[in-house]
């Protein structure tokens, strides 16, 4: 029987080729260039007038935050779903069921670690008054001597909105979907299993470079963002996807709020 050669108008199709990643001085390069832009945003909300970059600085982040990664995708015509993003489509359930699966998987991690954070803060707050000032000031921006009473934040539904939409959507953009995605792709045969998550290369890279990006604030208690950095970067690996991480991110820093409150109130 003679073989024939196979239609490749009815072959199986081919699977979803993987983006060659960013190497990793592309990576920290894109890094510089947001950090300098912020921080040189800062520098000119001294001096601006009207007030108004000064008190949208966090958008400033934001815009940075996304745009320089996705000028990268762009030029590659890559697409945000493979470093993380969902198909956001409104009218296709598939996009709700992606989104409740993440918000759902980020709320039972929020479950876990919250209680255990809010412990770890009672005991921080009650051990500063006892350190020695010059190392308070260093380790916390708290002044005072703790105080509980619970309350919320003021204007605690902006905050939300904000932490959601401002702050934690674009900085997991960067760091945990463009950043961490590319880093790890860069040295594929890297990386160690943590709880079920494969963290590859670049991953602790890229949480330091996330707290160091904070320090555009020159408060060097900002440097503890390493820790949740750690957590964000985790969920994102140990989901497959972004949304997960932007729920603990924006909750997180709610959580962190509401304790602010309730003890500095």
């Amino acid at each position: 029987m003679q073989r024939t050669s196979a239609d490749p108008r009815t072959a199986a199709p081919l699977q979803r080729r993987t983006p060659a990643p960013d190497p990793p001085r592309v990576l920290v390069r894109t890094w510089l260039l947001a950090v300098g832009g912020l921080a040189l945003a800062k520098l000119l909300s001294y001096v601006e007038p009207s007030g108004l970059l000064a008190g949208n600085l966090a958008g400033v982040a934001a815009f940075m935050f996304i745009a320089l990664p996705d000028g990268r995708l762009r030029a590659r015509h890559d697409p945000w779903a493979a470093y993380g993003v969902p198909r956001l489509a409104p009218r296709d359930p598939a996009t709700w069921r992606a989104l409740g699966r993440g918000a759902l998987q980020g709320l039972l991690v929020c479950a876990v670690v919250f209680p255990v954070f809010a412990a770890l803060f009672w005991l921080y707050a009650e051990a500063l008054p006892h350190l020695p000032g010059a190392i308070a000031r260093v380790v916390a921006p708290y002044g005072i001597a703790p105080r509980l009473s619970a309350r919320l934040p003021e204007r605690v539904l902006l905050l939300v909105v904000v932490q959601f939409l401002v702050v934690a959507a674009p900085e997991e953009l960067f760091y945990r979907g463009w950043m961490q995605t590319s880093w790890a792709r860069s040295a594929p045969e890297r990386g160690v299993t943590v709880l079920g998550a494969r963290l590859g290369a670049g991953f602790l890279w890229t949480q330091a470079l996330f707290a160091l990006g904070h320090l555009v604030v020159l408060e060097p208690w900002r440097l503890a963002t390493f820790l949740p950095g750690l957590l964000f970067g985790w969920v994102r690996e140990r989901t497959g996807g972004l949304v997960a991480p932007v729920v603990v991110h924006a909750l997180a820093n709610v959580f962190l709020a509401t304790l602010e409150a309730s003890f500095y109130g």
